[in-house]
């Protein structure tokens, strides 16, 4: 009997010492903030410390590399909007998504995989809003609204937009960079199901091109010279592309990108031939015959300049309220903010604007991220990555592995500090263009730490090689050095193990074939003045 009471109580003391396995604790994934302008040079950005950042300081992009992780070599692998814009979204390189031209290139294939899609499908809130440029409508995304007027760039004043819901609003008498601003913030406010991680692609117009800065920030560095670069007076010899490219200040501004008023009375025909004026090789113009040419060139350097960092300033004070949004909510601790720009911009570098060659100034773009927890503030990373690196990083970041068809890399382990191997020991690049807008002969060519190779091809056949190191600013083309025998094959059979990689591996016929492709594009087609 004694036995029997006594195993009774050893079971009763068994059941209360015994406990239900705990069941693993949810770990909420991290909201993604993704903030992109357009153009933006990292000149313009006192984060890197360029030749702009004490006339023209940005100090709330430089919070997120203050508290955060700065990328001084992020490149990307076509410096023009809608096909970085592309690869950014599929991990792939423009030819292989096939959005590699703006201009007669078609639409983005929209049936193709992308990092929002699969954040979507994995239990992402996602939301674009602001510039999209790629032609057909968002995809992957439970709301958007995009800028669709003059070819999908929109305008920076009375811009139009296409929504979610299938309507197209025109904002009358509102700011681009203040609409986008605005409803961004409204969407995390008016959020469906806060529960759920968000993505939201917070996406301006600002600074691209025509440059036309919001009323209050008319007068920034009205009283301000801005300082030139020092390549500002490049005469690119040993550079035949160089040369030969529509991208000078001086040479191929047109009045509207100075802010020139039209005679009054001229017929909208007119007026946009008037406008557009000296955007080709040989269409002189000057505001003062009495100017010499580098009082020309300082004048309109000068006018461009100020009113591009005018719409920085605006960009950077929206992206300071966001961040002051994310703090007053709460929202700070758990959303990875990353900063980008589609590419990089010249702003008086070899004398120009606008951006497409493999050059520095718009190969690189800026990067800039602030992960809670895992991010040591004011990090700098050397590492070469690339614009089709974000897509599996911004999924693993979610925890979800990256589809085998991306074929950029995740760098998480770069931003969690765990990286102990060179991530890449070079990248590949290529542009395609020709001859809108800039002249550009299409090119393609490799970048070490140390070295760059550019191959132009198009109606010309010229090579180009640079030593970083010594030459930084890529004035001295060596190519032609016999000394350079041996770098210049290592280099190139580097290059061909690229181009496989990335399965570009074509004949120059081909490379040739898909530059005088010309499929139009859906958007409100406007005349662009």
């Amino acid at each position: 009997m004694i036995q029997k009471y006594t195993v009774v109580i050893l079971l009763f003391f068994m059941v209360l010492s015994f406990k239900p396995e705990q069941k693993n604790k949810v770990i909420k994934k991290p909201n993604i903030l993704f903030i992109m302008t357009d153009d933006h040079a990292l000149a313009a950005i006192s984060a890197y410390k360029g030749f702009l950042s004490k006339v023209a300081p940005t100090p709330n992009i430089d919070r997120i590399a203050n508290e955060g992780m700065r990328f001084n070599n992020a490149f990307c692998t076509n410096s023009i909007c809608g096909p970085s814009r592309a690869s950014i979204l599929t991990g792939q390189y423009a030819h292989i998504n096939g959005f590699f031209k703006n201009e007669g290139g078609g639409d983005f294939n929209s049936s193709l995989e992308t990092f929002p899609k699969i954040l979507q499908k994995n239990g992402y809130e996602t939301s674009v809003i602001g510039k999209w440029h790629l032609g057909t409508s968002p995809i992957g995304f439970d709301y958007f609204k995009v800028l669709l007027n003059k070819e999908g760039q929109g305008t920076y004043y009375n811009p139009i937009f296409e929504l979610a819901n299938d309507s197209i609003v025109e904002e009358k008498g509102k700011y681009s960079t203040t609409v986008i601003k605005e409803d961004a913030i409204k969407w995390l406010e008016n959020r469906t199901n806060k529960d759920k991680p968000f993505l939201l692609m917070y996406q301006f117009k600002a600074p691209h091109r025509p440059w036309e800065p919001a009323k209050e920030y008319a007068n920034y560095l009205e009283n301000v010279t801005i300082p030139h670069p020092e390549t500002f007076n490049d005469d690119y010899t040993g550079r035949t592309s160089a040369k030969n490219a529509w991208m000078r200040i001086d040479g191929h501004m047109n009045r509207k990108d100075v802010k020139i008023k039209p005679p009054k009375g001229l017929s909208e025909e007119a007026l946009i031939a008037w406008n557009k004026y000296g955007n080709e090789e040989g269409e002189f113009w000057t505001p003062d015959e009495k100017m010499t040419e580098a009082e020309r060139k300082n004048w309109k350097f000068q006018r461009y300049l100020k009113d591009y960092l005018r719409c920085v300033k605006a960009a950077d004070d929206a992206i300071g309220e966001m961040l002051n949004y994310l703090d007053k909510t709460g929202l700070s601790e758990n959303t990875v903010v990353i900063y980008t720009s589609d590419q990089g911009f010249y702003l008086g570098e070899h004398g120009w604007f606008d951006k497409r060659f493999m050059y520095e100034e718009s190969m690189h773009m800026p990067l800039l991220i602030r992960y809670p927890n895992k991010i040591k503030g004011g990090s700098v990373k050397n590492d070469m990555v690339l614009n089709i690196d974000y897509a599996p990083t911004l999924l693993n970041i979610a925890g979800i592995q990256a589809p085998k068809n991306m074929q950029g890399k995740s760098f998480l382990s770069i931003l969690e500090n765990k990286s102990k191997r060179i991530f890449r020991d070079a990248v590949y690049y290529h542009y395609f263009e020709f001859p809108y807008w800039h002249h550009v002969q299409p090119h393609y060519g490799i970048r070490t730490k140390k070295y760059k190779l550019i191959h132009f091809y198009y109606n010309i056949d010229e090579w180009e090689l640079f030593d970083l190191e010594k030459d930084p600013n890529e004035l001295n083309n060596i190519i032609n050095n016999p000394e350079n025998k041996e770098l210049i094959n290592k280099l190139k059979t580097r290059l061909e193990e690229l181009k496989i990689e990335y399965k570009m591996d074509k004949s120059l016929t081909e490379l040739r074939e898909m530059t005088n492709i010309r499929i139009n594009r859906r958007y409100l087609n406007e005349p662009a003045n």
